[in-house]
């Protein structure tokens, strides 16, 4: 597996023991602390609310359903890099408590309510995507983990139908870099169809994918960041599309896409957080990493020197936010370690 760090002398951030370790402590926490929490609720009559542990017996915690979701990935993905870890019993312990097969088919219950048909949608269903497919990989040489993905495999297969039936009438993608985006649902979901054999979700984003963004030129990225945003709009459609081209045809569309030098500029540098207390602000923090993750993606694709300038971005991007990803107030930790994740282990 080639590696952009490659590219660059100076030393990088790397998933060691005491970052995975740090990881571990926060996420554990995250997903058993039910307060303060966001509720996401269609209320279709008087009373009809409940405490969130009562709607969401699994994704209670942590903050807000999806982020609960991928903090049970990054658990997950700890174990996968790092099976010997000191906290590993813990983890096991604790996923097998929270995936019960009963807690999980009220979770489905919740999806088929009335007024749920778009809850957590595309954000919250692709991280579940997600999720099941790193069960699915660690399952190959763990039992324990293939009962966990035999547990959550009825929401997986339901949100994977509900993705496919939405990207049927979806005529438009959307582009902010927030849950909403359209391009990092599906750079999610095509991983799960990939790793799971899901051959109709992955005609289903590769037939998306060409519609919404495979006319696109010289990307503005001067208009980024929005303010609140976590995800680079411009950068993640790039890996959405180096998904489903070949190594030629990617090529060809990056070289009609990539924005001008001086916007380029824009992508290549952290950005600046004022206010890390700040629930919104600190989006900006996730931005980092996720930028930092996207040029990971990029990097081996992309011609020379701009491989290069990837390289560095991507450990600029990491120093200037992963810090708070174990550390600093809960409107950044009880999420930002799962984006740090992405950015560090994900295979190029």
């Amino acid at each position: 597996m080639s590696n952009p760090a490659d590219a660059i002398a100076a030393p990088i951030p790397a998933l060691d023991p005491a970052t995975s370790s740090a990881f571990a402590t926060v996420a554990l926490e995250n997903i058993l602390r039910p307060y303060p929490y966001r509720v996401n609720h269609m209320m279709m009559a008087a009373g009809d609310l409940a405490e969130p542990r009562e709607q969401h017996p699994v994704y209670f915690g942590s903050y807000d359903w999806h982020s609960s979701v991928h903090m049970h990935w990054l658990l997950v993905r700890l174990l996968a890099c790092r099976p010997s870890m000191a906290e590993a019993g813990a983890i096991r312990a604790t996923l097998d408590i929270q995936w019960q097969p009963q807690a999980i088919a009220q979770e489905l219950a919740y999806f088929q309510r009335p007024g749920a048909g778009t809850f957590e949608r595309p954000y919250g269903w692709a991280w579940i995507l997600r999720l099941q497919a790193e069960l699915h990989g660690l399952g190959q040489s763990d039992e324990q983990a293939r009962r966990w993905e035999q547990a959550c495999a009825p929401l997986a297969d339901h949100l994977a139908q509900k993705l496919i039936d939405y990207l049927d009438i979806a005529d438009f993608p959307i582009r902010t870099g927030t849950h909403q985006n359209s391009a990092f649902a599906l750079v999610l979901a095509e991983g799960y169809a990939r790793t799971t054999g899901h051959i109709a979700l992955r005609r289903a984003i590769a037939r998306r994918a060409h519609r919404w963004f495979g006319h696109d030129q010289r990307y503005p990225a001067r208009y980024e960041p929005g303010g609140d945003e976590f995800l680079s709009g411009g950068l993640i459609e790039a890996v959405l599309m180096r998904r489903v081209l070949d190594d030629c045809a990617f090529a060809e569309w990056w070289e009609m896409f990539v924005p001008a030098p001086a916007d380029l500029a824009t992508w290549l540098t952290p950005v600046i957080v004022g206010d890390r207390s700040d629930p919104k602000l600190v989006h900006l923090d996730g931005l980092n990493l996720s930028r930092a993750w996207c040029w990971r993606m990029l990097g081996p694709s992309l011609p020379d020197p701009l491989r290069s300038k990837a390289a560095g971005a991507w450990a600029d991007h990491l120093s200037a936010s992963l810090d708070q990803a174990a550390g600093g107030d809960y409107v950044g930790t009880h999420w930002l370690a799962s984006f740090a994740a992405l950015a560090l282990t994900d295979p190029v």
